[in-house]
């Protein structure tokens, strides 16, 4: 008998584990239906009116809650398990945009949808979290393609950077570390599931956060999430930016691809000298231009007008960040025979974009070295999809 309750106990307690952890993940919603709601539900505030809140589940439903004055509301912070950290707070201090486990009264009046308890994370809490997610990310991560795998060392060597700056970094697991793959189609960091080691494969784009080693070319990792993507380059055979989606004929392939363009997706336009001098500096050779880049002339976030000057002695060195440089550009900004270069999703003919670069001619010349130059900027780069790692 004892055994029997102790079982049910953790089970109630691991399940309650689970919908305090849930509270904090960010998904992506669902159309609205309303419908009779279960006895608790995770979801987020959509709005609130008098007494009464709607909250929208992960699910897509959304529900219109009444809080009595004696029900229990408590704050927990981003991530925390363990509900008696958490805070009475008012019911005035809920907000549009909270994450919320809705717990029912079983003893409302018929035809009523009482909360009897409301455990909160505020979703400026979450933002700060991020934040912080991300500022470690670029502080104590490295990223790369994958060269090689050793599972039973639990040892992935990675090669970072393009050109004369590629390097080599040795990332070291243990059992401890937490290992993670990109979900099919999708390049968000919150949708990333468990995986072994042994689901990495050389050529896989990969980042790591830990302990790094003075030098930068080792780490002792904490986080790992890896990813199979597509490298595709191009010609534009239709756009339609109502749609986010664009339509490129695969040079290597001959076929046609559907890609599409989301919010998170990294998109540049090199110049004319700027591609050229890439090009150059990534076939081993001298030309584009002569002397180096003046890169540090050109702001980060670069106007679809401004272009850097070549020729300079600035710090033009590192052709990820030559391409950082590179002006941003929206899909409205493409057109029909522009040549693109593309770091997708894994796909045959229909993906979604992590980075996209146009203005690209020159770099098709050296297209294995322009790809590892991608790929790398797309793990690496100041919105790349593994950085924003809290998302």
């Amino acid at each position: 008998m004892n055994r029997t309750m102790k079982i049910r106990s953790s089970a109630s307690k691991m399940r309650l584990t689970l919908l305090i952890a849930l509270l904090a993940t960010a998904t992506v919603m669902t159309p609205m239906a309303w419908g009779q709601a279960p006895a608790r539900f995770i979801g987020t505030v959509t709005s609130i009116s008098g007494t009464t809140l709607t909250v929208k589940t992960d699910a897509g439903q959304s529900y219109q809650v009444e809080v009595p004055s004696g029900a229990a509301i408590k704050r927990i912070e981003p991530g925390e398990k363990d509900l008696t950290k958490a805070a009475t707070m008012r019911f005035s201090d809920l907000a549009v945009g909270d994450r919320t486990l809705v717990k029912l009264d079983p003893d409302a009046p018929a035809g009523a949808t009482q909360a009897l308890q409301i455990i909160a994370v505020k979703q400026a809490d979450v933002a700060e979290k991020q934040q912080k997610e991300r500022e470690d990310w670029q502080k104590r991560g490295v990223g790369g393609l994958v060269k090689s795998v050793d599972d039973g060392a639990g040892v992935i060597v990675l090669t970072s950077g393009a050109g004369a700056a590629t390097k080599t970094i040795t990332v070291q697991t243990t059992k401890a570390t937490m290992l993670k793959r990109y979900a099919p189609a999708s390049v968000r960091f919150d949708a990333a599931v468990p995986a072994p080691i042994d689901a990495i494969h050389p050529g896989d784009q990969l980042r790591a956060r830990g302990t790094k080693s003075a030098d930068g070319l080792s780490i002792d990792a904490e986080e790992v999430v890896s990813g199979t993507f597509r490298n595709i380059s191009g010609t534009i055979t239709s756009t339609d930016p109502a749609a986010s989606t664009l339509t490129v004929k695969d040079l290597a392939t001959k076929k046609q691809v559907a890609i599409h363009i989301t919010p998170e997706a990294q998109m540049r336009r090199l110049p004319e000298r700027m591609a050229t001098f890439l090009a150059a500096r990534l076939k081993g050779t001298s030309g584009g231009g002569g002397g180096r880049w003046n890169g540090g002339a050109q702001q980060a976030s670069g106007g679809a007008g401004s272009t850097p000057s070549a020729g300079g002695q600035g710090g033009g060195g590192d052709p990820q960040q030559m391409l950082s440089r590179a002006p941003a550009i929206q899909i409205a900004d493409l057109k029909k025979g522009d040549a693109v270069m593309v770091v997708a999703t894994d796909g045959t003919t229909d993906v979604t974009a992590i980075t996209l670069v146009a203005g690209v001619e020159p770099l098709l010349e050296a297209p294995e070295a322009s790809q590892s130059l991608l790929n790398n900027w797309s793990m690496g780069g100041g919105s790349g999809a593994a950085e924003a790692a809290a998302q």
